[in-house]
């Protein structure tokens, strides 16, 4: 395969185009420090990971803004700390606020003239319109968890996509799927045998982060630090 065997791309959009670490610990980070909690912000993130994930499993059909008040509030009793009303609200609120990382813009624009784009997210319309808007780009489909009525790593929302990419014309085989996600992404995806871009932003990092860790081996089949990098890969293809 080459990148340029491809017709169209389908991005996760949370960790990959929008920095939702940074969103989740603008919030997460001043609540733990009035709390008294001083685990640092890996660590947070860590606890959120967890919790995040297991709220999509539990409740498949609530909204995005839903998932995350509740996933909050488990982070607290996880770490004996109160999450009040006000608190659960702030990040439920937050989506729109995440920043983009600082790549994205550009290299969806110059992906644009190469590719149809489409979004694969766990997220509801509503909170994407307002990252929609910072990414600065017009994509030709737009799935997210609200539509399907559930979350990734489920199966169903990568049948959905791939319905999506067949009814703008894309043929099967010619769609590439980008992602930073190995547990929300990659697995599903190879799992009915999608090929994949992992646009690994955390690199040397340690740890998962916001991001559970895979649940399987997983071997995507092309590896990029950022967007940046992919986009100028695909440039010189």
């Amino acid at each position: 395969m080459k990148l340029t065997d491809f017709e169209a791309l389908s991005f996760d959009c949370y960790g990959t185009l929008i920095d939702w670490e940074a969103g989740i610990a603008a919030v997460l980070e001043p609540w733990a420090r009035d709390g008294g909690i001083d685990i640092g912000v890996e660590k947070l993130l860590e606890q959120y990971a967890k919790a995040e994930a297991h709220q999509e499993q539990q409740t498949p059909a609530a909204l995005y803004p839903d998932i995350l008040a509740a996933a909050m509030r488990s982070v607290g009793v996880a770490l004996g700390a109160e999450v009040s009303q006000a608190d659960g609200e702030r990040l439920a609120t937050s989506v729109g606020d995440w920043p983009a990382f600082p790549d994205s813009q550009t290299a969806l624009a110059a992906l644009a003239t190469r590719y149809r784009l489409v979004i694969l997210s766990n997220v509801d319309r509503r909170s994407f319109a307002g990252s929609n808007a910072r990414l600065g780009v017009r994509f030709d489909a737009i799935v997210t968890a609200e539509d399907v009525g559930s979350y990734k790593p489920s199966a169903r929302n990568f049948a959905a996509l791939q319905a999506t990419v067949r009814g703008l014309g894309v043929p099967d085989g010619r769609l590439l799927h980008v992602a930073q996600s190995l547990f929300h992404d990659h697995v599903p995806a190879k799992r009915l045998g999608l090929p994949t871009v992992w646009i690994d932003r955390r690199g040397a990092e340690k740890g998962w982060g916001a991001t559970p860790p895979p649940s399987a081996a997983v071997a995507p089949d092309w590896t990029f630090p950022s967007m940046a990098a992919f986009a100028a890969a695909v440039t010189t293809a």
